[in-house]
């Protein structure tokens, strides 16, 4: 299967970047190479770096960007790590950074990967087929109490005690094995009021465990500061996210780099000796044109925000 990407915001984000031809890039996120083809056409002699942990990604990717291989860099890893991996390349700076967050349409529409709670598939989910942990190990051996915690903390949904009940007791009976027996026990755990009312029953637990399997919050969070530093002075890092739990670490963590200073608001002056890192280029989040929405309904939740380096 060709690894199709609609590319969310592309002309925004490719703008947001402000590209220069001799500059350096990074797409954290290859995926398709939408993003970072748009990125390659416009360098003469700048560099851009792709980085994604899916192999189907890295193989579709170098074939989209083949023509420009001599700018262009495949590298298949976490994000978390393309600082530390681009250092050791001798890399000591970069011009800007992309990261569109979520599943990659491909992911989703293949169906053995089992990120879609639309067709019948193994429970798999991993981004990186390399990693041991997957989304079956996660509904058949942990416990009820961290079930719950990951469907309502990453699911943000109501029914998270009922749904983490229902996954256990179903378990006691046989492993469950695939995407679709999920969904029949998540299906019995919520009302059926509710069911009609709220779209697909198991959109926001399958999003709860995806988001487990992949560590995505934590690599999130854990690599923003790094990738501000990163920068060069006016480089960019411009993120696209996909729902709150996203948007809410990229909009706190712009706002702790761009203003550090933890001394008391009476203080006359900066004791705390914190400087800033930039300014948001941002303020609210950009958001997909009503033109962008009719064409491709995944990008409705999508908001990105800006950063712009000192």
């Amino acid at each position: 299967m060709e690894f199709n990407h609609y590319s969310v915001m592309l002309n925004e984000t490719i703008e947001s970047l402000n590209i220069k031809p001799d500059g350096i890039y990074v797409d954290g996120t290859l995926g398709g190479g939408g993003h970072s083809l748009e990125i390659a056409k416009r360098l003469t002699t700048g560099h851009l770096y792709g980085i994604d942990q899916d192999e189907a990604a890295i193989e579709a990717a170098s074939e989209r960007l083949k023509d420009y291989k001599d700018n262009f860099t495949a590298i298949r890893a976490n994000y978390k790590d393309a600082v530390s991996i681009l250092k050791e390349k001798g890399v000591g700076g970069v011009d800007g950074i992309v990261l569109d967050l979520g599943v990659s349409s491909y992911q989703l529409d293949t169906a053995e990967r089992g990120f879609s709670y639309k067709a019948d598939s193994p429970l798999d989910m991993r981004m990186d087929r390399r990693q041991k942990l997957s989304a079956y190990d996660i509904v058949n051996t942990y416990p009820i109490k961290e079930l719950f915690r990951i469907i309502r903390d990453y699911g943000e949904d109501k029914f998270a005690q009922n749904i983490a009940k229902h996954i256990v007791q179903a378990r006691e009976t046989k492993p469950i094995e695939t995407t679709f027996e999920l969904n029949e026990i998540i299906k019995a755990a919520i009302p059926m009021k509710m069911r009609v009312e709220g779209g697909h029953p198991s959109k926001r637990t399958f999003q709860a465990i995806r988001i487990e399997c992949n560590h995505e919050l934590d690599v999130l969070r854990d690599s923003l500061d790094e990738m501000i530093e990163f920068l060069k002075p006016g480089g960019r890092l411009s993120i696209i996210t996909f729902h709150s739990l996203e948007d809410r670490i990229v909009k706190t963590s712009f706002k702790k780099n761009e203003d550090p200073c933890t001394c008391p608001k009476n203080f006359p002056v900066c004791v705390c000796g914190k400087v800033s890192k930039g300014a948001q280029i941002t303020r609210k989040p950009m958001v997909p044109t009503d033109e962008e929405l009719s064409i491709n309904s995944r990008s409705k939740s999508a908001k990105l925000r800006v950063f712009e380096r000192k």
